[in-house]
């Protein structure tokens, strides 16, 4: 069995169940999912499709010796019992109205279990806790249960997926500071042109010896190089809630970051990836890759491709992390999710108050909420030319 390695695919990509451009069919779905030499890590959520991803995963694993490959697994929100609230998704399964913390544990386990039987293999190598509510970063009874799933031979590590959108910084750090011992892996956000807010929590992950897996390494699919001014995103697609103008200014970063792909013989898909890898402690990259519309738009076996070559090692030099770092930089661009000074009022199951528990937090990593975890109003804009 292995360990999450510097590439992964996951289940979000392909437009089916996470509705990012064209939809694939079944056929080229398992194609992309399935691993092979090149990328050997998979990555699924119970949620996704309400078990269908996983159901799909499973034919993609069949024909796999499940030694070759490395499985990781996310479970955390309750399709079984919950309802549906339109785009804002299944409740997580720590919401009161469906259960206590003494039934914490009894839901893992089950969700777990399912969600195997729906990949077909006995175990995963990882299991992350899935977009968590504040209880999940904080509730002894949520990682007593995640351990005692770990204990039973249902996955070798354990670990936590914050999101789906951004933020999450203190806490994330409060989870490590909570359960560090038993935490292997983390899941965060971060591109070179999303530096902010998931850099942050990069020295605590190395105190805590987490290893970090990086999503949204694409930034949207801008990094696949396809998406244009003016692209023609469809109704359904989750980037139309991103700002207006984020694809051109983008273009304009992209444009002053090719020749350093060009230094490296990396397109810009790898350039990206390359950067996340050199962010210690990223250890794994995971872009969606997504079948944009019209028929100039580059195959998705071939954004495969891309992310098969990326190298494993490292790449960049200090000056040109430097300089990406820089031309990326978005600090206060958005709102973020989680534990916000932004936030007054009662608590909602993605955005709260921050507490003075995570003051003293933020406080210990030299974070002042007040500056580092707010929305400008004038966000600075990145410089394009040269220092």
């Amino acid at each position: 069995m292995l360990d999450p390695t510097h590439t992964a695919i996951g289940t979000w990509s392909g437009g089916r169940f996470m509705r990012f451009g064209e939809p694939l069919d079944d056929e080229r779905l398992i194609a992309l999912f399935s691993p092979d030499e090149a990328i050997k890590t998979v990555i699924t959520a119970d949620v996704y499709g309400e078990g269908a991803a996983d159901t799909l995963l499973g034919q993609a694993l069949r024909a796999r010796p499940r030694h070759a490959y490395s499985l990781v697994g996310a479970i955390g929100h309750d399709f079984y019992r919950g309802e549906r609230a339109g785009a804002k998704g299944f409740p997580r399964f720590t919401h009161s109205e469906l259960r206590g913390p003494e039934q914490y544990g009894d839901y893992i386990r089950m969700a777990t279990e399912r969600s195997l039987e729906r990949c077909g293999v006995d175990s995963f190598d990882l299991l992350l806790l899935h977009n968590p509510d504040r209880i999940g970063y904080t509730s002894e009874a949520v990682w007593n249960g995640m351990a005692q799933v770990r204990d039973a031979g249902l996955t070798r590590m354990i670990g936590i997926a914050p999101g789906p959108a951004n933020g999450f910084t203190l806490d994330v750090i409060d989870c490590f500071e909570r359960f560090g011992e038993l935490l292997d892996w983390a899941m965060i956000i971060l591109n070179p042109f999303e530096p902010w807010p998931g850099e942050l929590v990069l020295p605590a992950a190395r105190a805590h010896d987490v290893k970090l897996i990086a999503r949204v390494v694409d930034y949207g699919g801008l990094f696949h190089d396809d998406v244009l001014s003016g692209h023609p995103f469809p109704r359904y697609d989750h980037r139309t809630f991103r700002p207006a103008g984020w694809v051109q200014a983008g273009r304009e970063k992209l444009e002053a970051l090719r020749p350093i792909a060009a230094r490296h013989g990396l397109t810009p898909l790898q350039l990206a990836c390359a950067w996340d890898l050199a962010q210690e402690p990223v250890a794994c990259v995971a872009p969606t890759l997504i079948q944009e519309p019209g028929l100039s738009a580059k195959a998705i076996e071939d954004k495969r491709a891309e992310l098969a070559g990326v190298p494993a090692g490292t790449v960049l030099s200090d000056a040109e992390i430097t300089e990406i770092r820089r031309i990326g930089d978005n600090v206060g661009s958005m709102a973020l999710k989680g534990a916000s000074p932004q936030h007054e009022g009662e608590e909602l199951p993605d955005r709260w108050e921050v507490q003075e528990r995570l003051t003293d937090i933020a406080r210990r990593w030299q974070i002042e909420p007040a500056r580092d975890l707010v929305k400008r109003e004038s966000p600075p804009a990145a410089a394009l030319g040269p220092s």
